[in-house]
């Protein structure tokens, strides 16, 4: 660790949880829109996000009426606070609901393997997205064919019918901490990757420093 990363982590220490809270917030609202696939989701976060809500919400209902000019001018923050939180929770969300909609029956398969992955609320979502959808095909034609070709997942041939995310959709990110040499898989590209720089750069490349180390942080 050198001088800049300790600097850092005392800048850190001395940031307030909200603060820090909303930076991480606004993180994973960028990278949530530009990843091509949905990313873990963050429980603890959104835990205390969704709290601070909560609180601020009950807060400006017990204060509104209040004819203290000091009084008002503290709920015209707070509620401005409320609504940057809420404009960013809803935004995350959307971006993340539009991903499972396109690609339900990948998420569908995957939130078995990775119980983290979505979050419960989101998990009740696809299930009824994914049974509304059969219904639908079932009624409009599946139901005319064979019984073994009326599978949304079939993989039989060898062919999935599973349409998932591109992996080697391009995207920009910003190194926090150096990650050495970084090889695009397929190719003879690599790239030394230090901290401060930023690269465009196939996704499936750094996945695992985004989401598993990270040591780098889409933008």
């Amino acid at each position: 660790m050198d001088i800049d990363d300790i600097l850092a982590d005392v800048s850190t220490a001395a940031e307030p949880q909200e603060s820090r809270d909303l930076q991480q917030l606004t993180r994973a609202w960028v990278a949530e829109r530009v990843a091509p696939e949905v990313l873990p989701w963050p429980a603890g976060l959104m835990d205390r996000i969704e709290g601070r809500i909560r609180r601020q919400i009950e807060l400006v209902e017990e204060q509104t009426g209040n004819m203290d000019p000091k009084a008002n001018f503290r709920l015209i923050v707070i509620q401005t606070e409320l609504e940057r939180f809420k404009f960013l929770v809803r935004s995350f969300l959307r971006a993340r609901i539009a991903k499972i909609d396109k690609y339900a029956q990948h998420y569908l398969s995957l939130a078995a393997q990775q119980p983290t992955l979505l979050a419960p609320t989101e998990l009740q979502y696809l299930q009824a997205h994914i049974a509304l959808l059969s219904r639908h095909y079932s009624t409009s034609f599946l139901s005319a064919f064979p019984p073994s070709l009326q599978r949304l997942d079939d993989t039989a041939g060898g062919i999935s019918m599973v349409d998932g995310p591109d992996l080697d959709t391009v995207v920009f990110c910003r190194v926090l901490r150096d990650v050495g040499t970084v090889r695009v898989e397929g190719t003879d590209v690599e790239m030394n990757m230090r901290r401060g720089d930023v690269w465009v750069v196939r996704w499936g490349s750094i996945r695992n420093a985004v989401v598993e180390r990270g040591d780098i942080e889409l933008i």
